[in-house]
């Protein structure tokens, strides 16, 4: 573990995404937490916390350098090279500051040419998709030359009522329009908001290693939003089913060597109820 320090300095990469900045809004009544947008989200641009930063063309280290987190979150997206370049100055700079914790958000994409079994933190990484192994590549970066101070955050599909997937789905639904679902595909969940809670736990514990935040069972992809669907209303979208295989594949990663408290733990019958609640849904600006 690192040791703890008094104050604790965050800086979000990525601020402006769906996960960036639930982190945000979930961290800022107990931190300092700083954010960065790229040029395009310019409403952000108003809020004195968050910094224009865009991988391809703005400077890593001056970023580091004029804010001086002790946390960084990097949820950033852009071009592979120019974010590996950065990660590589987030690594020089964790390494001038020995307390700095280094918070990488992964994925289940890093196991995506492993698809007979369920992945667990311990398993080796194996990718077929320039994603995967492009996450893999940065995991490797951190845990090789900063292993004491990484925290590798996996997560799999990851819903809620305003998450990308669910307003979709009820766009679907709205309109009797087609949603894709793929039967033969065995996955993981979690929310938005069981996410957010649990970095706020392994900041607050300063927890290092490999972490799979991911529900503790396994559910089909269609019938995951067959049941979303049936719990939001009577109304059905078209569901086109999409056939990858003939056999079960998985894309499920699981917890297990590095388990949470139970209270940070979450079901895939969880996640259906969340994510089918009738309530006012508000956008995430």
């Amino acid at each position: 573990m690192i040791k703890k320090l008094e104050k604790q300095r965050i800086l979000i990469l990525g601020g402006s995404g769906f996960i960036g900045n639930a982190i945000y809004k979930e961290l800022l009544p107990y931190f300092e937490v700083h954010c960065t947008y790229c040029k395009q989200y310019g409403a952000f641009a108003e809020n004195h916390v968050f910094h224009n930063f865009c991988a391809e063309e703005d400077s890593m280290f001056l970023l580091l350098n004029k804010i001086k987190p002790t946390i960084i979150i990097s949820a950033i997206k852009g071009d592979s090279k120019s974010q590996f370049e950065a990660h590589q100055q987030i690594v020089n700079y964790a390494l001038l500051n020995a307390s700095c914790l280094v918070l990488y958000i992964s994925s289940s994409e890093v196991f995506d040419g492993q698809f007979k079994l369920p992945s667990y933190e311990s398993d080796p990484t194996l990718a077929v998709s320039v994603s995967g192994k492009f996450k893999i590549s940065v995991e490797k970066l951190l845990l090789e030359i900063i292993p004491s101070q990484t925290a590798i955050l996996r997560l799999p599909i990851v819903l809620g009522i305003n998450s990308p997937q669910i307003l979709h789905l009820r766009q679907c639904i709205r309109h009797q329009a087609t949603f894709e679902v793929f039967p033969n595909l065995v996955i993981t969940a979690t929310t938005i908001n069981k996410v957010c809670q649990q970095i706020h736990y392994i900041i607050n514990q300063t927890l290092v290693g490999i972490f799979h935040l991911a529900s503790k069972d396994m559910v089909h992809h269609e019938d995951l939003f067959r049941e979303i669907t049936a719990k939001i209303g009577d109304k059905m979208p078209i569901f086109k089913s999409v056939f990858s295989s003939n056999e079960d594949r998985y894309n499920a990663i699981l917890p297990k060597g590095n388990k949470l408290p139970n209270q940070h733990q979450i079901t895939v019958a969880q996640v259906i109820e969340e994510c089918s609640l009738n309530e006012e849904i508000i956008s995430i600006k």
